[in-house]
């Protein structure tokens, strides 16, 4: 199940001094993952723009767009038909 990341910045105009703009991703995936997982994941992600832009973590927002499988298609097959065949 591949997962797109689009990551929108929105920066101050100082960029040398830590950033209070607001990192915004939003990640697309298929549906089928726990709570517990999504939770994790954005956590980590979290994280890395906190070690990496150097932003506070308080001015990350992260959303996840989940579709059923059914919703979703690779190679003229839709993810129901791709896990069907395994």
């Amino acid at each position: 199940m591949g997962s797109p990341l689009r990551v929108c910045e929105y920066s101050t105009a100082n960029e040398n001094k830590r950033s209070s703009g607001m990192p915004e991703i939003t990640i697309s995936m298929a549906a089928g993952r726990t709570n517990e997982q999504k939770v994790a994941m954005m956590r980590d992600i979290t994280q890395a723009l906190v070690k990496n832009l150097g932003v506070d973590a308080e001015a990350v927002v992260i959303q996840i767009n989940e579709a059923p499988l059914i919703h979703k298609m690779k190679g003229g097959q839709s993810f129901v038909e791709r896990f069907a065949k395994k």
